[in-house]
């Protein structure tokens, strides 16, 4: 059962990168499975999802989680800061999820010095199982595309084939470059 779920290996291997304490996007978050382990080592967590009951479910376990019951495919992006921009996070992790017209907003998530910690399914997952339509399944090292150009600084990525369950997946650990302080500091000289 999906509630039931322990977090990916992926996630959890490279959580270290998020900064302690830092804020995390856990994004289509089905019953919060990420949220939860992150809750758990003392991180702010923020929890979207379009399924009103997993939602709830969290909510009930962890009344100090954040969630946002929204359909994102459909409705505007739920997540708006005052100035009008998408909220940023330390951390935007999505496990088993795509939709390619959000690519754009996830980046604009991840605050400088943050942390995408993306999982989800990839071409030749349809040879043995669900999701199976090329709408749902990252064609070959697209996720490692989509974060050189939205410069996103990659740590690990794999694009291949895992078992138990099988299934084929792209995952990425890849970083936001922080602002350059040296080149905010006053200059002094000739």
């Amino acid at each position: 059962m999906h509630n039931q779920q322990s977090p990916s290996p992926w996630i959890t291997r490279f959580a270290h990168l998020v900064k302690p304490q830092g804020s995390v996007l856990d994004l289509a978050s089905g019953y919060g499975r990420h949220a939860k382990w992150f809750l758990e080592r003392n991180h702010p967590c923020v929890c979207v999802d379009i399924d009103f009951v997993a939602i709830n479910s969290i909510i009930s376990t962890h009344p100090h989680v954040r969630c946002v019951q929204a359909d994102i495919e459909a409705g505007p992006w739920p997540l708006i800061a005052g100035d009008g921009q998408p909220e940023q996070f330390d951390a935007v992790v999505i496990a088993n999820y795509l939709w390619r017209p959000l690519w754009q907003t996830i980046e604009a998530s991840v605050a400088p010095g943050g942390v995408l910690l993306m999982e989800t399914f990839a071409q030749g997952h349809e040879t043995v199982g669900k999701p199976s339509r090329p709408d749902f399944l990252l064609r070959r090292g697209e996720l490692l595309g989509v974060c050189q150009q939205a410069a996103l600084r990659v740590v690990a990525y794999e694009d291949g084939f895992l078992p138990t369950p099988d299934r084929y997946v792209q995952r990425v650990a890849a970083v936001k470059a922080a602002p350059d302080t040296q080149a905010l500091a006053p200059r002094y000289g000739l």
